[in-house]
């Protein structure tokens, strides 16, 4: 039996602005890391 929880958050507009921000960093770093790992795989012919 699967069970699952759903949250609602409402944040004050401070807050949604700090969560945009902490999206936006993961989003680079995700970018950056994938880069490096396309880069490393021409660069090697390997997968990191």
């Amino acid at each position: 039996m699967r069970k699952a929880f759903k949250y609602r958050l409402y944040p004050t507009k401070p807050q949604v602005k700090d969560l945009e921000r902490t999206l936006e960093l993961c989003r680079e770093l995700y970018n950056a890391a994938l880069q490096e790992r396309r880069d490393a795989y021409k660069k090697a012919g390997k997968s990191v």
